[in-house]
């Protein structure tokens, strides 16, 4: 913060009173396009840097072998019942890349390197580091020993939206301070550096053999101390009072070279920090303000390492979730506002040169989990990124569908990197085709919740018929005329009858595959009557969805996940793939499928008694299904769960041992809005999953699906106001009971307040309604 600005409250920072031990300790800022850790150490500070696509580059052009030819016998197999050898052969087929390739070649998320900067002063006392949520600005106060006694000392780091650059400012109050600058990068045998320094400019330039080049600059763009070249590499700083640097990276994909890019990000302009600083803050504000949400609760003003081990100690502490939530909504911004490529496994922070799952997009719910709070959480312009990775793998993925199983279509991989490529890199996981239907939601529900119909036309419904056009050459008619999935998987789970053939169990019409089916080609069906085409293919989809296996429920009333109730080789499992269709899908739900909406209860119930939900990821989306079936309580308990047991003291989520996964952090902010406001089938639900922890608040600028943006405002646990404002022309139906729905004609603008006294709604409207029914 600068001296001009007060603190935000405890739900908008996370601060400290010691340096972080460790980079997953550090506190994260980024533009989208770069990111940065900041670690805050008193003597010697390091800033890990990072680019959106710095990735190793060497199997950019990875291709796929002719395979078709083998679905058959392994349809054959499963189709018999013999899932072991099924299993066994389907893997070899097609989930790896051939058996005297590496099955393994997507390309590992890489970090720049780090700027280090490095004082002659000693630590006094009163360190405090701080990341302002509310400035996204990253603060280091603390005492220092001078030559006279003491000063203040104090480090500011930004990711500036505007300036797409990261900026670190150091400063002091009292006697000048000496500084020591320079880049470096932990050791890489695959990767040649070289380094040119002058008195205002660093420069790192990293060569990965058979991949790509990068270029990390770190420019001295204002200080009042002298500034001189030693040791070769590193500038001295002497008798300065501030000091401002500037850092970017530049990388060879593209157009431009590494250097080109930096050249053309480079800091114009006057050393005025405060004009930068509040430019910074607007344009963050217009990023992360857009959905704002109160409790109204007291929230102790503990540092937050603390405050987290009192709760994980059982002190109560519902406010906590506020600042969770809010984080999320940060690390969102932070990845993805000026950001080309989506938010990775780790968003787009990463230290290691092969980071666990190497940082990759994983398509069977990580990836779709970074991006379920941005739609409904008024970040929708930050899904940009992630339709733009959807489209980058079309080419590749037509030919696929080609070469893997002769269908015409796309097929998407369960993993992939950013060069648009659609190749089986893990063998046995990789065996599946659901990945590409699951971001097609994603095309979907852009459009759902902002009814652009351009959009729609022009990139939603080309990829939603891509996906269907799969569909209709991969199934096949059983003896009964039925539609069968061969060979299906429920990722990443297994059964005991195909013993121990691979990692996963390949079948016959797992049930998440069918739903996705279900989902595509009800979303198609939709599509082509909003814009009244393809009067043809609707018939084909129609009588496609009509002869589709059903879901089933077994004979402990759960939600069935494969087409038999097999045994469970992990009751336990991290994955719930067959509740898609409760959350996030909306198939299963209390008023039109109330058993299968009891059954996929039950099925989470069991999971859990077995110790599911045993990483960050799968506890959010845990969360997320609770919220679904309207069980605050629930949604609440195992929220408190991703943060006590899923977490660091910087809130990062968690996959153990201790592994950071962006997903957790995103998928839990989700939760929180899923609580507070539903909208699957365009009907809007105000506080359907209300915890008791949260009796009073106001959430201001949620969306709903249908184009509307909402304001809730509840009080001792009941809807006391809604403001509702359509975006679009479009029917507005509030949905009040199980069986009960107001719809309420509305034009774009028109703004209609519901108000709810003594158990009664009421109506009020800027515009006029031109009629009010209950339907039932």
């Amino acid at each position: 913060m600068t001296d001009e600005m007060t603190s935000s409250r405890p739900h908008q920072r996370l601060w400290y009173k010691t340096p972080a031990r460790d980079w997953l300790e550090g506190l994260p800022i980024g533009t989208g396009r770069l990111a940065a850790m900041v670690l805050g150490s008193y003597k010697r500070e390091r800033i890990a840097l990072n680019h959106e696509w710095l990735w190793k580059g060497e199997h950019r052009e990875r291709d796929n072998k002719p395979k078709a030819h083998l679905l058959a016998g392994v349809r054959e197999l499963l189709l018999a019942g013999n899932y072991e050898e099924g299993t066994k052969q389907g893997a070899d087929a097609f989930g790896c890349a051939s058996p005297d390739e590496p099955d393994h070649r997507v390309d590992p998320y890489q970090p720049a390197g780090d700027l280090y900067l490095e004082f002659t002063h000693s630590y006094r006392s009163s360190y405090r580091r701080e990341l302002d949520l509310s400035t996204a600005a990253v603060t280091v106060d603390y005492r220092a020993g001078a030559r006279r006694g003491s000063l203040n000392f104090k480090r500011e780091t930004i990711a500036h939206l505007k300036e797409d650059l990261i900026l670190v400012r150091v400063t002091a109050a009292g006697e000048p301070f000496d500084c020591a600058l320079w880049l470096d990068r932990n050791p890489d045998a695959g990767c040649d550096l070289s380094f040119t320094t002058s008195e205002c400019q660093l420069t790192m330039n990293g060569d990965i053999r058979n991949g790509i080049e990068f270029c990390v600059e770190a420019s001295l763009w204002h200080t009042d101390g002298t500034a001189e070249v030693f040791d070769g590499r590193k500038v001295m700083v002497s008798q300065a009072r501030e000091l401002i640097v500037a850092v970017n990276v530049g990388t060879s994909v593209g157009e431009q070279s590494a250097k080109e890019e930096c050249v053309a990000k480079r800091l114009k302009g006057a050393p005025d920090w405060k004009t930068l600083f509040k430019s910074h803050v607007e344009e963050h504000a217009k990023h992360y303000g857009s959905c704002e949400l109160d409790l109204s609760l007291e929230e102790p003003d503990l540092p937050t390492d603390e405050r987290m081990q009192a709760v994980r100690g059982g002190a109560r502490d519902p406010g906590r979730m506020l600042l969770y939530y809010n984080y999320g909504r940060y690390l969102l911004s932070a990845s993805s506002a000026n950001a080309v490529l989506p938010a990775n496994l780790q968003g787009k922070w990463n230290e290691d040169m092969y980071p666990p799952w190497d940082c990759d997009y994983h398509h069977d719910i990580n990836l779709q989990m970074n991006y379920w709070p941005a739609e409904p959480g008024g970040m929708q312009a930050y899904a940009e990124a992630l339709l733009q990775h959807i489209e980058r793998c079309i080419p590749h993925g037509k030919k696929a569908a080609r070469d893997l199983y002769g269908c015409r279509g796309v097929w998407y991989p369960i993993q992939t990197d950013p060069w648009g490529r659609c190749t089986p890199e893990s063998k046995g996981w990789a065996a599946w085709i659901g990945s590409a239907a699951w971001l097609g939601q994603h095309m979907w529900w852009h459009y759902e919740y902002g009814q652009d119909e351009t959009f729609l036309r022009e990139r939603a419904y080309p990829f939603l018929k891509e996906v269907a056009t799969f569909y209709e050459d991969y199934l096949i008619a059983d003896e009964q005329g039925q539609l069968q999935i061969v060979p299906s998987q429920s990722p990443e789970n297994r059964f005991v009858d195909s013993a121990d053939a691979g990692p996963v169990s390949l079948c016959v019409s797992a049930t998440m595959d069918v739903q996705f089916v279900m989902e595509t080609l009800q979303h198609c069906i939709r599509a082509g009557e909003i814009l009244d085409m393809d009067g043809d293919r609707r018939a084909v989809w129609a009588n496609m969805l009509a002869r589709l296996p059903r879901m089933k429920v077994g004979t402990k009333g759960q939600l069935l996940e494969w087409n038999e109730e097999f045994e469970e080789a992990e009751p336990g499992h991290r994955h719930t793939s067959h509740l898609f269709g409760l959350f996030p899908g909306e198939l299963i739900t209390p008023d039109r499928t109330p058993d299968l909406f009891a059954a996929a209860r039950k099925s989470l119930e069991l999971r859990l008694a077995s110790k599911g939900g045993h990483t960050g990821w799968s506890r959010a989306w845990t969360s997320c299904c609770f919220a679904r079936l309207g069980d605050g309580e629930k949604a609440f308990e195992h929220l408190q769960y991703l943060v006590t047991d899923f977490a660091t003291d910087t809130m990062l989520n968690l996959h153990p041992p201790r592994i950071f996964q962006i997903e957790g952090n995103l998928g839990g902010s989700a939760c929180v809005m899923e609580m507070l406001l539903q909208s699957y089938h365009e009907e809007l639900h105000f506080l359907p999953a209300l915890p008791s922890q949260w009796p009073e608040g106001q959430v201001r600028g949620l969306r709903a699906r249908g184009g509307f943006t909402v304001n809730v405002d509840w009080k001792d646990g009941r809807l006391t106001r809604a403001e509702i404002t359509a975006t679009v022309d479009n029917q507005c139906k509030l949905k009040v009971a199980s069986d009960a729905a107001w719809t309420l004609t509305t034009e774009a603008g028109d703004s209609v307040t519901v108000e709810q006294r003594a158990g009664l709604l009421t109506f009020a409207a800027q515009a006029d309604i031109r009629y009010v029914v209950l339907a039932l």
